[in-house]
């Protein structure tokens, strides 16, 4: 089953071209890890799918809706989450920021949004921090609080740029064993500037660097890992040269990147 759909898409900036003729379609309970130089457009794709921006070519459907219309069946957690640890903010109270109707300049939260606030916090383990102020927590905790005010809404997709960033190694290994477990639920797309430590964990990989090129499990190589960390926005994408060598190695037709 198709989640998202993008179809000849272009966007650019003041006129500067950030995203060229990308196609991608991602299929329910995919796993994306989506990797590429700084100001290659990993972002800047996220922000399309969630209808934060409009192309200025082609389309991007979720659910065969546009992105505006999809937006409750879209859970975020964007890079920077610009937030005082000195603010006296509890982690339910963070939790219930994503039950908050835009609409709306004011609303009470009910009890039933408590008990879903409550719910997506107990899975990400973090239940029993509920009433902790935020500032308290660590990197690793407080990224998966976040993912639960992401998660309270039940979405379809979850959408996570850069989650790991600020967490220690040792916690991004348990970070992606529950993100491992929330994928068996939901279809996942990650921007990660480190693919050495997701490989083992996403389906497949989208190297964006103004074009998209997409390469499922079965193509990601050492060699491939190493050569993406050279790549640049003014060079052509190294992953896909290489991708394209394997590919006449083995014989196949690789032309098209999207998966359908």
């Amino acid at each position: 089953m198709t989640i998202v759909k993008i179809k000849d898409l272009d966007f650019a900036y003041n006129g500067e071209p950030v995203l060229k003729e990308v196609n991608l379609t991602v299929r329910q309970k995919d796993f994306i890890a989506i990797i590429g130089p700084n100001g290659g457009g990993k972002t800047t794709l996220l922000k399309l799918i969630l209808g934060l921006l409009i192309p200025d070519r082609g389309s991007i459907q979720i659910d065969s809706q546009s992105p505006q219309k999809a937006s409750i069946n879209i859970g975020y957690v964007p890079q920077n989450i610009p937030m005082s640890q000195k603010f006296p903010i509890t982690v339910i109270d963070i939790v219930l920021m994503g039950k908050l109707d835009p609409k709306k300049r004011f609303s009470r939260q009910s009890a039933a949004n408590r008990r879903d606030a409550l719910a997506a916090l107990d899975r990400m383990e973090m239940a029993a921090y509920a009433n902790k102020k935020i500032g308290t927590l660590s990197g690793g905790q407080r990224q998966r609080v976040f993912i639960a005010r992401a998660l309270v809404t039940q979405p379809s997709i979850l959408l996570l740029d850069e989650p790991t960033t600020n967490i220690d190694t040792k916690g991004q290994a348990d970070f992606f064993r529950r993100l491992k477990e929330l994928n068996k639920e939901m279809t996942i797309l990650m921007v990660s500037h480190d693919l050495l430590a997701v490989s083992s964990y996403v389906k497949s990989v989208a190297c964006v660097n103004k074009r998209l090129h997409y390469h499922d499990q079965a193509e990601i190589t050492g060699d491939m890992l190493e050569t993406m960390y050279t790549c640049t926005v003014e060079e052509i994408c190294q992953v896909e040269l290489m991708s394209h060598g394997l590919t006449k190695r083995v014989g196949m037709d690789h032309k098209d990147h999207t998966h359908d």
